[in-house]
């Protein structure tokens, strides 16, 4: 096969509010990779997004029709994470053949140009079952119950008959094996128990003295992670990242800082956020009963996420200093949240404070996101801007 082809057809991409309102669902990280990154190491192919039609489309979309050049496809659901098993049945497939799981429904299809019949539609030849275990990522708390097992998967595919570069004698480490830093990763006086779970540091890479960690972990290129900081696992601290304080089971996608002391467990939290110094967040009730988040495709705007959820935070979104977020918060895109005591439980796109009476006034979020970019010598990209826009007057 020549390509991937990730498609949001029947992923419902709007259960993952709010991440997918800024970025297709096979660009969601999870574990060490995005599931994008994830297909294409593992299958050593490019990769294309059908076209949805809708604001997000970029130079990476690719209309399925009579126009499509001649070679041989696969056709991806954007919001499954490939293991082993599925990857080996994904590789069996002939032109035509469609693998379908009896829960989770279509999964892959390998297509040519000759089973194209019209605009989006190709012809199926034969149906294949996959019978095995298969994880979806369907909500956004399934991003932290499924973060353990990503990791395993990413650590193994990124290791596999490669050599850890050299850990420093400062550092106390259990099961070493399991410990793997790439070139120009940082680590000295801290400690590792690689027992629970693997441990991955990306390149150039820093963890300051005294901090503790516990597996499975992955700490991303050119993150940082400060004195003393206490991670548990199953965290992601993805790339140009800023963690410290106490974390566990969380994800941080990129970009993002959670740089000081607070709590952050059982958490998803966007690209170019900013947790103000002494943030913290509730992961379970008091009675230890449910919890119920907003999420706008459930009935009635709440979906449930089990016992424990923390934060969910959108892409550029910021909190004041020693702002304290309910169990199951929801923040959306580009807030800037502040204000006394436990804050709602959701703070819609685009708000100013938290109640919700005023709005970000477009041109000063723009400012003010440009400047956090800058921090880390980037700029605000005009197709960035066009999709915040997009959800400014939409959402």
């Amino acid at each position: 096969m020549q390509c991937i082809i990730f498609s949001e057809e029947y992923c419902r991409p709007e259960n993952l509010f709010p991440f997918t309102l800024t970025r297709r669902m096979q660009d969601i990280r999870i574990g060490i990779l995005t599931i994008r990154e994830k297909w294409e190491k593992i299958l050593n192919l490019p990769s294309f997004d059908r076209w949805e039609g809708d604001y997000k489309e970029s130079d990476r979309s690719l209309v399925i029709d009579s126009g499509i050049e001649e070679g041989n496809y696969l056709l991806v659901h954007a919001n499954i994470i490939p293991t082993d098993s599925l990857i080996a049945a994904v590789k069996k497939l002939q032109k035509g053949e469609l693998l379908v799981h009896p829960d989770a429904g279509a999964i892959a299809m390998h297509f040519t140009k000759e089973e194209v019949t019209g605009l989006h539609k190709i012809k199926v030849h034969n149906t294949l079952a996959f019978e095995e275990d298969i994880f979806c990522v369907n909500n956004p708390w399934d991003l932290f119950k499924l973060n353990d097992l990503a990791l395993r998967l990413d650590f193994e595919l990124m290791t596999r008959g490669r050599r850890s570069a050299p850990i420093s004698a400062t550092n106390r480490i259990t099961n070493p094996e399991q410990v793997f830093l790439e070139e120009g990763a940082e680590m000295e006086h801290c400690i590792i128990n690689a027992a629970m779970g693997p441990v991955y540091i990306g390149k150039d890479a820093q963890l300051m003295e005294g901090c503790c960690i516990r597996g499975p972990l992955s700490v991303g290129e050119n993150s940082v992670i400060k004195m003393g900081a206490k991670i548990y696992g199953a965290t992601t601290i993805g790339p140009y990242c800023l963690a410290g304080g106490e974390i566990k089971n969380s994800i941080l996608m990129g970009y993002s800082h959670k740089a000081h002391d607070g709590y952050l467990g059982d958490a998803i939290i966007g690209e170019w956020c900013n947790l103000g110094a002494g943030t913290s967040a509730s992961n379970i009730k008091n009675n230890a009963g449910q919890v119920m988040v907003y999420h706008p495709a459930s009935e009635g705007g709440r979906g449930l996420a089990g016992m424990k959820c923390g934060l969910i935070m959108g892409d550029y979104s910021r909190s004041a200093i020693n702002t304290s977020f309910n169990t199951g918060s929801v923040v959306g895109v580009s807030c800037s949240v502040f204000g006394n005591g436990l804050l709602p439980k959701y703070i819609p796109n685009f708000s100013w404070g938290a109640e919700g009476v005023r709005k970000y006034e477009f041109d000063k979020s723009l400012r003010d996101i440009r400047n956090w970019k800058a921090l880390k010598g980037m700029d605000l990209e005009p197709r960035e801007e066009n999709i915040l826009k997009y959800i400014y007057d939409n959402f």
